[in-house]
């Protein structure tokens, strides 16, 4: 990858980034050092590069930024500028703003998951009589079905009738990584005497 194209990816991948001399818990010069003190007084997340010990990018990011001096920050890509402009924005209320529309966002609902217990029950009103298994935590489950509904169905068909019962979830991201593994009473009982270690309770 050339040095421009990192440049631009660690631009595109990181909302918040100043390039300095050194890190910021040892700062390897005065404006670096006021530069991160400012972001790091506002509690709100950032990456860095050190420069000194990335010389192609160093010697690179001026022309790119059309800024000779370091440190340099970028917010949401676009250069917001050096220790002076950083201090200004600071002292003048303009940068915390800034700083915080920039910030990534949690999603709470996408965070939070279903218990269990919903992933169990939503699956039950949907096929009234699955027996149901749920591995896993939050938003990234297993779940094993268990239904004579199941019968003479190709598997896909299996998936998608236990999909069904999790559509709302799936569309609001209260789950997203969701493996289903489907059985017929038959099938399952197979696989437990071929040796398979989970077990259903009724």
């Amino acid at each position: 990858m050339k040095t421009e194209d990192k440049i631009r990816k660690q631009l595109a991948d990181n909302p918040i980034i100043i390039y300095m001399k050194g890190v910021p818990t040892n700062p390897q010069c005065g404006f670096s050092a006021k530069s991160v003190g400012i972001l790091n007084a506002t509690n709100i997340p950032y990456a860095y590069v050190n420069v000194l010990e990335a010389p192609f990018i160093r010697e690179k990011l001026p022309s790119i930024s059309h800024w000779p001096t370091y440190p340099q920050l970028f917010i949401n890509q676009e250069l917001v500028g050096g220790c002076d402009i950083i201090e200004e924005m600071s002292n003048n209320g303009s940068l915390l703003p800034l700083l915080t529309a920039a910030a990534p966002k949690k999603t709470e609902a996408a965070s939070d998951g279903l218990s269990v217990a919903e992933v169990t029950q939503l699956v039950q009103l949907g096929i009234d009589d699955a027996k149901v298994i749920v591995d896993g935590e939050g938003c990234d489950l297993t779940i094993t079905v268990v239904s004579s509904q199941f019968s003479d169905l190709m598997p896909v068909k299996k998936q998608q009738l236990v999909l069904a019962t999790l559509k709302e979830p799936l569309a609001s991201g209260k789950l997203h990584a969701v493996s289903v593994k489907a059985y017929t009473p038959d099938e399952w009982a197979d696989k437990q005497n071929a040796g398979g270690l989970l077990q259903i309770q009724s």
